[in-house]
């Protein structure tokens, strides 16, 4: 694998709202809600990088460093790390600013690898940059 350059940490890849459907009773946003919009921000940036369609294959190295609230603005940032023959793996950071205070503090980050394929569904190679 060889090392990409990393996408404008500056414009998320997507930004979303927290709502009282994505908690639990205690008003704390599920994990898994999270874990989701990272992997739809890390694949827009994948497919970006591929210039088609990619899957999710593996998701790496998963913190969860302070929890997300109803009414949190959720950004999710990615940057490629590694790109392989078919395959990128991109760092994705949560930040959310707090909807009470607007503060603005890192959640969550993760590595989430995907794997360019073709109309067949099966591994592509990725297009020279």
């Amino acid at each position: 694998m060889t090392e990409a350059t990393p996408l404008d940490p500056g414009q998320p890849a997507i930004r979303v709202m927290a709502m009282p459907a994505d908690a639990n009773p205690s008003g704390d946003i599920f994990g898994g809600w999270i874990m989701s919009q990272m992997d739809i921000a890390g694949g827009i940036v994948a497919a970006l990088r591929a210039r088609g369609r990619v899957v999710t294959v593996a998701v790496e190295a998963m913190q969860f460093h302070l929890p997300v609230f109803v009414g949190d603005l959720v950004s999710c940032y990615g940057a490629i790390r590694k790109t392989g023959r078919s395959s990128v793996a991109v760092h994705v950071e949560t930040w959310v600013r707090r909807r009470r205070t607007g503060e603005r503090v890192k959640v969550t980050e993760g590595t989430y690898t995907y794997v360019h394929i073709g109309d067949d569904r099966k591994p592509a190679q990725l297009p020279v940059e």
